[in-house]
This record gives structure tokens, C-alpha cells and sequence, in this order.
């Protein structure tokens, strides 16, 4: 059995970007992990480790060397390698050459294919030591970075300066020199807990070696859950509890890498600016977790969380408190003059505002957005007035100083400024729902106006897009598209809006001039949404199958094809399901193969066989019994009932020859298929269930 070792990766650097972290440190990991077993170092479990100045990875029990291989290296067939009399051919005296032996070494390979001269050698492993910087090398070039950077003089780049690389094998260490840095067992601590070298001793002792003597918490995890638990008591001893978001708690963790929880106040007078306002000063622009009392109204403190143990945290608190007050100013300033102007009076501004270079300016993106939401609202039978009114001032936020310092209160401050402007209180929820979702699990918009302008603020942004060729590629999509198309599925099928998603494109289409020529963009733009919506059930929880057997029906309206998707999840589950699955597989290959135009419907004087009159009968009386349901569109009760139909149709196939000689029976038997497949058929294609 070959002996293994630990091995261990430690790149050091100078702060890393802290929003790419998390992405870069698994990366380094899936990439070592392939490499190891491409070259045949089969390994155990692996663990990856991520701070403000490291990247480190612990694999464990590789083998100390790859194995030897057997290689069979395969020259000219036989009969080519040999003359009448047996004597050996060029062909075979230069493969015999290139393998570096006589022919009479040569082995002899039979199979099904012919015989062949090979020759039989083994390739002697290397050993790990001698593999592994190679590895490190490609691994290390393949890392997800938001950009490269050089440094001194050398023409070496990575996403931020190296200042150290630990590469031990169990206790030995790997020589090599990666990034211009020779490797080495010596990390460091904490910058300024212990900035001096740290001998690693082994590679299962690097957490707490780091931990104990560095005071770093090298594991990603364990430092979220620290900052979240200290953060979280802080808040309870304030009286209330901290708001916790989770983007700013892994940003955090990347930022830290001896975390230490602090809280703070500020003047309660702040508090007569809004919210939001105030958590957005805090969150984007210092890093704390505002706290909130039981009725979820902001209270006068925050908590900042501290790289260092500081023997006087009494000093961290006060600068950050220092710190934040002009901030806060700011904010209070922005709120009293933004209001000295109403939200209306500065509609005109927007037409100086740029939206797409190719799609004209913000204020006819606001008109083109009115009309669609304004359509989408008469066709839901929401007042019309009310929609017409919050899109006339859905983007005047925009143009506010609040929301220029702090974009992601775009509506939020809409709904503000619109309240203590008297707009009717329908209107200045729309300016804040437009937005919703706003990220991934966010809440819906409630309100009619507020999904009509959400909807059709999405929508106009997806065509205009479309229009002038900006589609996403990859996993780039700078516009958003993907969240945005996602958003507009979930605000129909989540809050119930039965409206035709074709009817909504073309309605869009419309808003714009013929120089941008968005009719040329439906069918792709509706093609994109569905593949959004294949996403959003994949996730769901429901598999491609599935979803493939309804999009074969190609429903436009995102509440139907829900209905059907959810039919099919419960007809998946009965135990008839996988035999009519098959059944109409196999009906829907005879109809595609039939030479001959098949009736509308069969006739009852031609079944001759009591199988096809038992299916006949069956099918005219489930015709009967769900045609009322696919008119409601219930089609979970539908489906249901035509599990029903298993038995006649196995009987069918068992004892009906369908393409008889007869043609009359034969296209007889075709229709009464035809309209058993018809049934299924309003509701999915379930021959694309079968497994």
C-alpha cells in the first residue's frame, strides 16, 4: 500500500479583495483537488481556508508518489508487420526503433478489431514532491481574480502582492518558487498580534498553530460564526438586536481576521431621518450592523467589528462613533433639502439623464415604462390613474441628492419624498415596489400598481437591451437580464397575475422607435424567459423532465404554465404515471410515422377488438369528465383522472395490431390514439416523462 502525507498550501498576501474571498478560496481548492487526481494522486478530504492575507488549503493522505502504469504502446497491424516468410517488415523494424527494442521484444495484441505489434513497458510514478509545484503553478493562474496586479519592479501578477508561500509535504517542505517567492514552512500572524514568521510544524496544525501563537482565525466559517455570535450578543445587551445582513457579514469576515465585536451610538436626533437611509450609511459605507429594538424601529447604536483585541476598546469606540457622525450629517442634510423640492418637479431633469446611449434618456425610459405598466394595469383591472400617476414619478428619486449618494435607496426614497409630497399612498408604494425583488428570495410587490410598474420597469429594460444587442454571454450581465427576467416570472406566477407573457413582449415592443428595431427581438426575448424559468424550477426543486414536457405545449402565460408544472409533479408520483409515459411515447412515434391523413375522430362501427372498444369507451368518457377541468385549468384533478386510462391502453397495445392491413381499422385506430395523446396533451407532453 503506497504511504501518504498531508499536504498543505498557503499562499500570503497583502489584503485581498474581500468580495471575491469566499470565490477565490474554493476555487484554489477544486483546482488542486482535479490536478492531484488527474495525475493520479487519488487523495482524502480536502479543506479550504480564506483570510484578509491567505489563501490555504489542507488535503489529506496523498501519496507520496503516483503509481506505476502499464503502457501498451500499439504499432502496424500484423499483417503488415510481417512478410510471407515471416520475416519483419520496415513498418515493424521502425516501430521496433521508437520503443528503443528489437522486434523480437515485440508483443502480439488480439482483439474483436485485428491483431497488432505492441510494446508492453512501465512508467514509473513520480514522486509527489516533484509534481506538486507544478500543480500549485496551474492552479494558481486559473484563480477567479477581479483583476491582476504587478508589483515592484517584477512582471509577476496576482490579485494583490505575495509575501510568503508554505508548501509542506507531512513534515517536509516542498521547495519551488511560485510568484517570485520561494516556499517555505513559515507563515504569519495577525499584523499586529504577531507580525513575525510562525514555523508550521505539520500540515494538520495549521488552524490552531495560527489560532494559538498568530492569533488568526484562518477558517472562513469559523470566523463568520464568531463575528455573527459576538455580533448577536452585542445587540441583545443593547436592548434590542443587530441587523444582520448576509452580504455584509461575509464581507466582514473577509475583512477581519481576529474579530472583535464593538458597539457604538449615535445622536437620537439621526433618527429622524429615515431608516433606511441611516442603515445604508452604516452598512455600505462603514461596515457595522445597525440594531433594531422588538418592533423592528432603528435604535441609536451600532456594532463595528474590530481586527484587534485592542486593550482600550474604549478608542475603537470612539473613533468609529467620530467617524460616522459626518456621515450621519450628511444624510440629515440630504433629507431636508431633497424635500424642499417635490418629486414631480424634477421629472424634467430626467430627460438630461442618459439610461442607454441607444435607448435615449431616462425620462423616455419613465414614458415608455407608464404605457406598458399602464396596459398591464387594464388588463388586471387595477386603476389605471393610479399606475399612470406612480409612473410619471417612478425614476424623479433619481435625481435626488439622498439617492445619488446612496443608490440602492432608489424607491425607497421615491416612497418617502411622494409621502410628504401628498401623493396618494397606492402611489408612493408603487416608487418602492418597482424594485421588488431586488435581490434573490426578496419579498414581492404587493400592491396592483406596485407589480404593474415592477413589471413593466423590467420588461421595458429586457427589450431595450435585447434590441441594441447587449444579450448576457457566459456569466457576464452587466444589465442584470437574468435577475430581472427571473423577477418578472416570480411577481406572475407568485402573485397569482394571469397575463400573457408574449401579449406583455409585443405590448414593450411597441413603446420603442423603429430605429432601435425591437420587433426583430419577441421570439428570442421569450426564448430567454423561458430559460429562466427553467432555472426557477430546476430550483425549485423540480427536474428538466418536467419542465420539458410542459414547455412542449408552450404556454405564454407564466400562471398557466405553473398550474401545468405542479399537474405534472403530483401525475410524476402515481404509480400509473411511467406506463402512460411509455404508452404515449410509443403513440406519439406511430403518429409521426403514419403515411396517411389520420380522421378527426374514430368510428365506432370499425373497433373490432374489445381492447380497442374498452379503450374507445374509456377515452369518450375521460373526454367528457375533464373537459370542464382543463377549462379551470385544474389540471392536477385532470391528469389525475386519466391515470384511469393505464389499463385500457396496456390492454390496447397487448392485443391490437394498430397498423393493420385494413386501412380503414388501421386509421381508425390511429385517431382513437390520436385523441387519447389529444387529452394528455392539454396539459404537457408526458412522453417526455418517461425514465
Amino acid at each position: 500500500m503506497t504511504a501518504t502525507r498531508d499536504l498543505l498550501v498557503e499562499i500570503g498576501t497583502e489584503e485581498l479583495p474581500p468580495k471575491a474571498l469566499r470565490r477565490m478560496r474554493d476555487a484554489l481548492r477544486t483546482s488542486l483537488n482535479t490536478l492531484l487526481t488527474e495525475n493520479h494522486l487519488l487523495h482524502g478530504n480536502s479543506h479550504a481556508y480564506a483570510a484578509p492575507r491567505r489563501l490555504a488549503v489542507l488535503i489529506k493522505d496523498v501519496p507520496e508518489a503516483q503509481p506505476d502504469r502499464e503502457i501498451t504502446k500499439r504499432g502496424p497491424a500484423l499483417q503488415a508487420a510481417f512478410d510471407a516468410d515471416g520475416n519483419p517488415t520496415k513498418p515493424a523494424e521502425g516501430f521496433a526503433r521508437s520503443c528503443g527494442v528489437a522486434v523480437a521484444d515485440l508483443s502480439q495484441l488480439e482483439t474483436d478489431k485485428g491483431s497488432w505489434l505492441v510494446f508492453n513497458s512501465t512508467a514509473t510514478g513520480k514522486t509527489a514532491t516533484e509534481i506538486i509545484p507544478e500543480l500549485l503553478a496551474k492552479a494558481l493562474k486559473t484563480l477567479p481574480m477581479p483583476k491582476r496586479m504587478r508589483w515592484g519592479s517584477s512582471e509577476i501578477e496576482f490579485v494583490r502582492p505575495v509575501h510568503w508561500i508554505v508548501l509542506l509535504f507531512g513534515s517536509e517542505t516542498v521547495k519551488t518558487t511560485l510568484l517570485g517567492i520561494d516556499s517555505d514552512r513559515y507563515t504569519r500572524g495577525h499584523r499586529f498580534h504577531h507580525p513575525a514568521n510562525i514555523a508550521i510544524t505539520a500540515p494538520d496544525a495549521y488552524a490552531e498553530t495560527l489560532r494559538e501563537t498568530g492569533s488568526v482565525i484562518a477558517d472562513l466559517e469559523e470566523r463568520c460564526a464568531s463575528i455573527k455570535l459576538q455580533v448577536t450578543a452585542a445587540g441583545e445587551a443593547l436592548g434590542g438586536h443587530a441587523h444582520i445582513e448576509p452580504a455584509l457579514l461575509d464581507e466582514v469576515t473577509a475583512l477581519v481576521e481576529w474579530p472583535v465585536a464593538i458597539t457604538g451610538s449615535f445622536d437620537e436626533r439621526f433618527l429622524n431621518v429615515p431608516a433606511e437611509a441611516l442603515i445604508s450609511s452604516m452598512q455600505d459605507h462603514q461596515k457595522y450592523f445597525p440594531v433594531m429594538d422588538n418592533a423592528g424601529k432603528l435604535l441609536p447604536h451600532f456594532i463595528t467589528v474590530a481586527n484587534i483585541a485592542s486593550k482600550d476598546p474604549n478608542q475603537i469606540r470612539a473613533g468609529n462613533e467620530r467617524v460616522i457622525r459626518p456621515r450621519l450629517e450628511d444624510a440629515v442634510f440630504f433629507w431636508d433639502q431633497d424635500r424642499k423640492q417635490s418629486l414631480q418637479s424634477r421629472a424634467p431633469q430626467l430627460d438630461n439623464m442618459t439610461f442607454q446611449k441607444k435607448l435615449g434618456s431616462l425620462g423616455d425610459k419613465q414614458r415608455r415604462v407608464g404605457a406598458i405598466a399602464a396596459s398591464i394595469a387594464a388588463a388586471l383591472g387595477i386603476d389605471v390613474s393610479r399606475v399612470q400617476r406612480a409612473a410619471a414619478l417612478c425614476k424623479c428619486d433619481l435625481v435626488t441628492s439622498m439617492v445619488f449618494e446612496f443608490p440602492d435607496l432608489q424607491g425607497i426614497m421615491g416612497r418617502y419624498y411622494a409621502a410628504h409630497d401628498g401623493e396618494d399612498d397606492a402611489v408612493a408604494q408603487a416608487l418602492d415596489e418597482q424594485y421588488q425583488p431586488r435581490f434573490a428570495g426578496d419579498a414581492l410587490p404587493s400592491s396592483g400598481p406596485g407589480q404593474a410598474l415592477a413589471i413593466a420597469e423590467r420588461l421595458d429594460t429586457l427589450t431595450g437591451i435585447f434590441a441594441i444587442g447587449q444579450t448576457p454571454t457566459g456569466d457576464k450581465d452587466p444589465f442584470g437580464l437574468r435577475r430581472s427576467a427571473l423577477g418578472i416570472l416570480r411577481i406572475l406566477i407568485e402573485q397569482q397575475l394571469d397575463l400573457d407573457l408574449r401579449a406583455l413582449i409585443d405590448t414593450s415592443v411597441q413603446q420603442f422607435p423603429d430605429e432601435v428595431k425591437a420587433t426583430a427581438i419577441p421570439e428570442d426575448l421569450f426564448a430567454f424567459m423561458m430559460e429562466r424559468l427553467r432555472a426557477y424550477y430546476l430550483d425549485a426543486g423540480y427536474d428538466s423532465h418536467m419542465f420539458a414536457a410542459v414547455l412542449a405545449r408552450q404556454p405564454a402565460r407564466p400562471l398557466d404554465f405553473d398550474q401545468r408544472m405542479r399537474a405534472v409533479r403530483t401525475f410524476r408520483e402515481l404509480p400509473e404515471a411511467d406506463s402512460l409515459a411509455a404508452a404515449n411515447k410509443r403513440i406519439r412515434n406511430i403518429l409521426r410515422k403514419a403515411d396517411s391523413d389520420i380522421p378527426n375522430s374514430c368510428q365506432e362501427a370499425l373497433l373490432q377488438e374489445p381492447a380497442e372498444q374498452a379503450l374507445a369507451s374509456a377515452v369518450g368518457d375521460l373526454e367528457t369528465t375533464v373537459r370542464p377541468l382543463f377549462e379551470q385549468r385544474a389540471y392536477t384533478d385532470a391528469l389525475c383522472k386519466l391515470a384511469a386510462l393505464q389499463a385500457p391502453v396496456d390492454a390496447f397495445f397487448d392485443e391490437v395490431m394498430v397498423m393493420a392491413d385494413d386501412t380503414r381499422l388501421r386509421d381508425n385506430r390511429l385517431a382513437l390514439l390520436n385523441s387519447l395523446s389529444g387529452l394528455f396533451l392539454q396539459v404537457a407532453d408526458i412522453s417526455l416523462l418517461q425514465k
